[in-house]
């Protein structure tokens, strides 16, 4: 009797074991989220920043702005400069209006000098004094219309020096770029910032990615799109359980993490996966985690 007790007792082991291989993970990794870094696009004082570690911010909100004064006393100058250059500009078109009636009026003189030389009433000098005039108003005319020209291309400098100046007000104001939730933020109202200087982190954790490794052995057991068990720790002794999909499989291979375990313990060479996961609140970033391939439907 004790020996069938025995045989039993090792029986229902052996069932136990079998058991635990079965429910086995195929993976392990950690949820991870994609971080994306806000960073300062100018100089100057941070005049306010409301933004703090674990807020909720949605995509193109306002959240700072940088002193911006220095550039609106820039653009104050540079309309000044191109309103006198267009001053100039309307002088120059005056001065050109008058060449051009002088040189009407010496084209009536030439007329008649020229009936009057055929008359033998006029010289030919008379006529060749009139041509020179002419030409000098012709070589006048043109020193002008150049001077115009370039004040012209001055203005349009202007312009677009103007454009620039206000982009740079317009990229003083802080705008969050994503709906998601602050991780870290690196800077305080009044201190003073610098372009590309960090300002916070912010991440969507509404879904989260299991990044797991599997061996070349398991690849043929999955595939992007593919849904897929994935468990949590809930205690020591259990786990929680939900679902998720293979959004990415990396093609080229890797050394096992020593962080990671596998599911055959002398793998050498691994691929990453990366596994969605919708996250009621309850996954953090570098939460351990692992996958069970779901058998197919």
């Amino acid at each position: 009797m004790n020996k069938g007790i025995i045989i039993a007792g090792i029986a229902g082991l052996f069932i136990v074991s079998c058991s635990d291989d079965k429910n086995k993970a195929d993976a392990y990794g950690t949820f991870e989220a994609t971080e994306v870094t806000v960073s300062s696009l100018a100089n100057g004082r941070i005049l306010w920043l409301k933004v703090e570690e674990g807020q909720v911010l949605d995509s193109n909100q306002l959240v700072g702005v940088v002193d911006t004064l220095d550039l609106d006393l820039k653009i104050s100058q540079a309309k000044e400069q191109q309103a006198a250059t267009a001053a100039r500009e309307e002088d120059l078109a005056a001065q050109i209006a008058v060449q051009e009636q002088n040189k009407s009026n010496v084209l009536v003189d030439k007329a008649r000098v020229e009936q009057l030389l055929k008359d033998g009433a006029a010289t030919q000098k008379q006529l060749d004094d009139i041509n020179a005039s002419l030409m000098l108003i012709d070589k006048q005319v043109a020193s002008i219309k150049s001077q115009y020209t370039s004040l012209g291309a001055q203005i349009l400098t202007f312009d677009r020096q103007i454009a620039q100046l206000r982009k740079s007000i317009a990229d003083a104001h802080i705008i969050n770029p994503l709906k998601g939730t602050v991780l870290t933020k690196y800077a305080e109202p009044d201190e003073v910032t610098t372009f590309g200087k960090p300002l916070y982190k912010i991440a969507d954790l509404s879904v989260l990615e299991l990044r797991v490794y599997v061996s070349g052995d398991q690849l043929a057991y999955i595939k992007p799109g593919q849904q897929v068990e994935v468990r949590y720790d809930k205690d020591t002794r259990s786990n929680f359980v939900t679902e998720g999909i293979v959004s990415w499989i990396s093609e080229t291979a890797e050394f096992t993490p020593k962080t990671i375990q596998t599911k055959e313990e002398r793998v050498n060479l691994v691929y990453a996966v990366k596994v969605r996961v919708k996250n009621d609140g309850s996954l953090k970033i570098g939460m351990p985690g692992e996958i069970k391939f779901m058998p197919a439907k």
